[in-house]
Parts: structure tokens; C-alpha cells; sequence
């Protein structure tokens, strides 16, 4: 990746000029497709494994690949498209871009075999990474100014709802039409996403001059496979995996290579000195505290009802999707309040909300099931609702006002900078959580060892207790006691993942404490959303 020019060099944004007239409004509902559409995918493809494997006849480690390609992916075209954005604009990328996911999505069921699945999964992740970043780009660059904020919440809606309601839709897909749905899903709403993106994004003339991309390639690799080697970290056992050291050493190796490229041939299209500063740094860690935070609806409490309760995705999907409804009428009732009042007052309620909500999550036990988090995932969900609307619209702000949209450059450098905390730092923050719990639950398991061993007289009693009840079910006593046997050391590792779920959501808590203090340092802005309003 190469180093900018000063602002003052780049070619302005503005002077790229819509060559025809679109609906604005229909613009909001292609931003709201084409999130969903993204999030939905890799939750449907991430929940829907097991009936994949059986259905394709895959290897748990084969398939457990799936979710990490079309991520990876994902990554890779997330970021790189952003500076592409800068000269050829959204449409050009979007309606070809679409057209390629749906074609993949519709192919991906009928895949003779798993690499050529492998493949279709990977084109598909690569075309759905410039969702994300292209509809959130229109917000910021081509809606009215006084329209940003709904922009906004079409974005936050898609977020907080999809990521609900994806154990349910898979569960229901299973049940009532085929595994196919998983992917032709995608396939049956993209065209709609790509009819509004053609009534509702406007063209725009390709500005120059061109930069060479080699610099951004050799970035977007880098962190596809730093994605990849966090992604399967966990389960290949980190730096004890060839495969894990493999993608760690060539995506730093790549990562150098861009770095040196930006050194030896500066860029037009990039100024990292647009980011250093403290406003804009803070209110990017907001996007991975967030993304931590939702940890607890999308990993702590599926995992818990998964390994606990033994639901299946359709139990869990009727547990998490009953809040997507409230949740999405809530985002646009904040974003109206937002127009009012301060969006980073409304961020640092949402955080404060969902910590709450977290620190009672603590106090579960095995006994809990699904019912036991309703209460609380009802206010869990307006936290986040809030929390979502208020970083973006902050980070909004903090944009026009240090003149992100002055340059391409600045504009492109913003929103490639953003995009990356979003797709990296959220892959930082699932690795961490899901090396933390695993720690935990290894460490509750030895502690509860201790106090559980033959010899002592409450274990031996325990024991005699199950292993009576279960006489009549087996051959012989000593089977009856084999059985017992196993069934305390089931209830001592049901208990220790148990108290391992409570030490996340305690994390969760005290990394929303840490962050709501780093806030405290945030200097005040100068735009608010009512200023915008009275904008054209």
C-alpha cells in the first residue's frame, strides 16, 4: 500500500457528478439489502453446517473451511473496494458485483463435489464483501445530507436484525424446504437489491488519475489470510498448526510487501495522515467494543443453549429472533432521537445498556434455558439498536467535520479505515472470545476436579445415588456405576462451560467499562444531525 499526496492534491469528490436522476429513498433500500444480504449469507452458511456436511457428505474439517472461505473472501474485497469506489463509484461495482453473487449462490447447491463448492463459496464472499462497504459508502458521499441518518439506520437495522433471526430462518429451512434455501436465499432477493441499486445509486464518470493497485492487493491478502489463521486458530491449535504458521508468515510477508510499496511509490489515493487523530481513533475502537459486545447475543448464549440444553439451530433461532422485531422498529426511533440530541451520549447509553444486561447474563446457571434470557435479550437488543446507531452516526459526523469528504483520498482513506476495524477487528474479538472461553473452561474444569474425586466420600455418595437409580437400565451393578461415573463427569463439564460463559459475558462488561472511560478523552464536535437536517 502506498502513501497519499496532500488532501489538497487529490481529486475532489464532488466534482464527480451524478449523470442521472435516482430516487434517493429507493438508494436507503438498496443500502438495507445489501447489508442483510452479506450478514445473512455468512450466518446461514455458519449455522447451517452440519446439515451441510450431511447433506454434501463433508468432513467436519472440510466443512468447518466453508464459513472461513467465504469470509476470507469477504475480507479481502471489503477493504480493496473502497479505494476502487474512489474511481469508478458504487453502481459500476455493485450491479455487476450482484449479479456474480446471485449466480453463485443459485450454482452453489448443485456443486459436484467440495472443491468446486470451496470455489463457488469464495466468488460468492467476494462479491458480497462490496455490500458492506459500497452501500455505506452511498450514505456517506450521495444521500442528502438530511437523509445520512435514515441512511444510517437502513444500515443498523440490517446489523442488529439479520444476525437474530439467521438461526431461525436456517431451523425453518430445514424444516418445511431443503438445505438449498441456505443459499437460495441470497439468490431469490438479490435481483431486488440490484433493481434498487439501479433506480436509487447514480451514475457517476470515472475520475482519475488511476493509482497502481498493487499495493492494496498485497493488503487485501494480507488480512484475508490473517483472517483465515485467527478464524481456524482455535480448533488447528494456533502456532502448533503448520497450516495456522502458514497463513500468520505469509500474511505479515504481504503485509511488509504493502507496506514497502506504499514507501517506494506514493498513492494518490490515500492519506494516513487523515487518521491520526485522537477523535477518530476512539470512535474506531467503537466499532470493535461493539462488535465485542454483540458477543454476547451471536456466540455466549448460542454456545450455552447448544452445549448446554442441546438446541438445535431452530430452538435457537426462536429464542434470539423473537427481539428482531422491536430491534428493528427501535433503530429508527434512535435515529430520530439522535436528530435531537447528542449521538455520542446515545453510544455511551447503548454500551451502558448492554453491559448491564451482560453482568446479569453472569449470574446463569445450568438449570437456564432459553426462556431465562428473554427479558434481558429484549433490552440487550435495544442497547445494541442504540449502540449501532449511535457509533455510526458519531463516526458520521466526526467525518464531515474533519473533512473526509474535502478529497477522494480523505473520503476513500476514511472509509477503507473503518471498513477494516468493522471486518478485522470483529474477527479479533470473535478469536479472543473463543480462546478466552476455552482457557476458562479448562481452568473450571481442573478446579471442579479437585473437589470431584474417587475416594472422597460425597463423590463415592453421589456416585452410589445415580448408579442405584440407574440399576434397573443396566446388565449389571458395576455397569450402573460406569454410568454414573460418566454422568457426574458430563455434569462437571456442563458446569464448567457453564461458569466459563459467565467469566465472557464478565469480559464483555469490563471491556465496555474500559472503552466508555477512553470516551471521556473524545474532544467535542461541532456538527450535530439537526444541523444536517436543515441541509439540501
Amino acid at each position: 500500500m502506498t502513501t497519499s499526496e496532500t488532501p489538497g492534491q487529490s481529486p475532489p469528490s464532488q466534482s464527480v457528478q451524478p449523470e442521472s436522476a435516482t430516487n434517493p429513498y429507493v438508494g436507503i433500500l438498496a443500502v438495507f439489502l445489501g447489508a442483510g444480504l452479506a450478514t445473512l449469507s455468512s450466518r446461514l452458511l455458519s449455522v447451517g453446517l452440519p446439515d451441510l456436511r450431511g447433506a454434501f457428505g463433508i468432513s467436519f474439517d472440510d466443512a468447518s473451511w466453508l464459513p472461513t472461505a467465504f469470509n476470507m473472501a469477504t475480507m479481502f474485497s471489503g477493504v480493496f473496494v473502497v479505494f476502487v469506489n474512489a474511481f469508478w463509484g458504487p453502481r459500476k461495482i455493485l450491479l455487476p458485483a450482484a449479479a456474480i453473487f446471485a449466480a453463485a449462490s443459485f450454482l452453489l447447491p448443485f456443486a459436484p463435489n467440495y472443491q468446486v463448492m470451496l470455489a463457488l463459496v469464495i466468488v460468492a464472499g467476494l462479491a458480497s464483501g462490496t455490500f458492506y462497504s459500497l452501500t455505506m459508502t452511498f450514505v456517506l458521499t450521495t444521500l442528502p445530507k438530511r437523509l445520512i441518518i435514515f441512511g444510517i439506520a437502513a444500515y443498523a437495522a440490517d446489523i442488529v436484525f439479520v444476525s437474530n433471526i439467521a438461526s431461525l430462518q436456517e431451523g425453518w429451512f430445514i424444516d418445511h424446504l431443503s438445505w438449498r434455501w441456505i443459499f437460495w436465499n441470497a439468490a431469490l432477493f438479490t435481483p431486488l437489491m440490484m433493481a434498487c441499486v439501479y433506480f436509487g445509486i447514480p451514475r457517476r464518470t470515472n475520475a482519475e488519475p488511476r493509482p497502481s493497485w498493487h499495493g492494496f492487493i498485497y493488503f487485501s491478502f494480507s488480512l484475508a489470510l490473517l483472517y483465515g489463521a485467527l478464524d481456524q486458530g482455535q480448533r488447528l491449535d494456533w502456532l502448533n498448526s503448520g497450516t495456522i504458521v502458514g497463513m500468520l508468515v505469509a500474511g505479515l510477508f504481504l503485509l511488509g510487501a504493502a507496506i514497502l510499496r506504499r514507501i517506494v511509490q506514493p498513492n494518490p489515493v490515500l492519506n494516513l495522515k487523515f487518521l491520526n487523530t485522537r477523535n477518530i481513533i476512539i470512535l474506531a475502537t467503537s466499532i470493535f467494543v461493539f462488535k465485542f459486545l454483540h458477543l454476547a447475543a451471536i456466540v455466549l448464549v448460542p454456545g450455552f443453549l447448544a452445549n448446554i440444553q442441546h438446541y438445535r439451530p431452530l430452538e435457537t433461532g426462536h429464542t434470539l429472533a423473537w427481539v428482531a422485531v422491536p430491534m428493528f422498529a427501535v433503530v429508527w426511533l434512535v435515529a430520530t432521537i439522535i436528530i435531537y440530541t447528542n449521538s455520542r451520549l446515545v453510544l455511551a447509553l447503548g454500551l451502558t445498556v448492554g453491559a448491564i444486561c451482560c453482568w446479569c447474563w453472569s449470574h446463569l446457571d445450568a438449570s437456564w434455558s432459553g426462556n431465562s434470557f428473554e427479558i434481558v435479550e429484549l433490552l440487550l437488543a435495544l442497547g445494541l439498536a442504540g449502540t449501532y446507531i449511535g457509533l455510526v452516526s458519531s463516526i458520521v459526523l466526526e467525518a464531515l467535520e474533519a473533512g473526509a469528504l474535502t478529497s477522494a483520498a480523505n473520503a476513500a482513506t476514511f472509509s477503507g479505515f473503518m471498513h477494516l476495524m468493522r471486518l478485522f477487528g470483529g474477527q479479533i474479538g470473535v478469536a479472543a472470545m473463543t480462546r478466552f472461553i476455552a482457557v476458562r473452561e479448562q481452568f473450571h474444569d481442573n478446579m471442579l476436579g479437585l473437589y470431584v474425586q474417587s475416594g472422597s466420600w460425597l463423590t463415592d455418595h453421589r456416585v452410589r445415588m445415580l448408579a442405584g437409580g440407574l440399576l434397573p437400565r443396566s446388565t449389571d451393578g458395576q455397569e450402573a456405576q460406569q454410568r454414573a461415573a460418566a454422568i457426574i463427569g458430563l455434569q462437571v463439564r456442563a458446569q464448567a462451560y457453564t461458569l466459563a460463559t459467565s467469566d465472557g459475558f464478565i469480559l464483555i462488561v469490563w471491556v465496555v467499562i474500559a472503552y466508555l472511560l477512553i470516551m471521556l478523552f473524545l474532544r467535542p464536535g461541532k456538527i450535530t444531525f439537526n444541523d444536517l437536517r436543515k441541509m439540501q
